[in-house]
């Protein structure tokens, strides 16, 4: 298999106010005239922190755009129903010409917006399983029937289909549970907030899963999710990134070896210890407050992506 290495970028912190409308054209502008791979969105249903909301957005990135990829990461695949999230990512990848990237996951643990979007927490799992199953189904089948535990299909059509056939579906999560999910029903595996060595390790469970499953995961579709800051000095570049790093998800030692935080040959070099550990796709994330996003795609841009879409 011929490995294709690509970087995509998701925005860091969000301005509050009305100048983010106006950031996120300049953003979206940016990444289409560079090298950039791709854009990805995170979601929340509720965040301390501005989090654009990805569906729209990612609606925004296909009429503005007509190169860059883009895609959630991940949707929170028990917050919609699946019939509804297979139609909109079929209109976007639709509309923008295959250009989408969909991934999706369980969500965070904050047991309260699983409360705010009316799913009991402890079916989050099982959801997306069953989730996965439909959304596929109705990207590739003419008319849908399907019984599940939690949805009821009768005689489902889909139209218009996604350009992508098939549309690959991406895996989020850095658990054993979602490990087995993208081996199981996934076309790729991204995790967050893993350090190179645990991620080796999970690209081996994947494939060990989807080899149980009679599947396979392609060998080029693991990735990982990178924060990263530049600076000449890399303490400032961490100290400039501390306010905007989730608290409690992530011990101090696994941060600082999925985080790469200095002039971007430290990026490079955290990007090239994945690659070693079987990774391919990488969705990098600048740390900084958002006055400074656009200096900092700018250098990834130049400094970073050529590197590595250069193989």
């Amino acid at each position: 298999m011929q490995i294709k290495y690509r970087v995509g970028v998701m925005p860091g912190p969000w301005p509050a106010g009305p100048e983010g409308r106006d950031l996120l054209w300049r953003f979206i502008d940016l990444c289409e005239r560079t090298a950039i791979d791709s854009v990805w969105f995170s979601e929340r249903l509720s965040s301390p922190l501005t989090v654009l909301e990805p569906m729209t957005t990612m609606a925004a990135v296909a009429a503005r755009t007509t190169r860059l990829k883009f895609g959630p990461s991940v949707l929170i695949a028990p917050f919609r129903a699946p019939v509804l999230a297979a139609r909109e990512l079929a209109m976007l990848d639709y509309l923008s010409q295959g250009r989408v990237l969909p991934a999706v996951g369980v969500g965070v643990e904050q047991e309260r917006e699983f409360h705010a979007a009316g799913v009991p927490f402890k079916e989050r799992g099982r959801r997306t399983d069953e989730a996965i199953q439909i959304m596929r189904r109705c990207w590739a089948e003419p008319e849908v029937t399907f019984a599940g535990q939690f949805w009821t299909l009768d005689r489902v059509t889909v139209l218009p289909r996604p350009l992508q056939q098939p549309l690959p579906l991406w895996i989020g999560g850095n658990s054993e549970a979602a490990m087995r999910r993208a081996g199981r029903l996934g076309d790729g595996w991204i995790p967050s907030f893993i350090a190179p060595e645990p991620f080796r390790a999970g690209v081996d469970k994947t494939l060990a899963f989807a080899a149980e499953a009679g599947r396979t995961v392609p060998g080029d579709h693991f990735g990982a999710l990178v924060y990263y800051g530049f600076d000449r000095d890399p303490a400032a570049a961490r100290a400039r990134a501390a306010p905007y790093i989730p608290k409690g998800r992530v011990d101090d030692a696994t941060l600082a070896a999925c985080t790469a935080f200095g002039p971007p040959a430290v990026l490079v070099e955290r990007l090239e210890q994945y690659v070693r550990a079987g990774g391919s796709k990488f969705v990098v994330r600048p740390m900084v407050p958002p006055e400074m996003l656009l200096d900092q795609l700018g250098e990834l841009a130049a400094e970073v992506v050529p590197i590595f879409h250069g193989r």
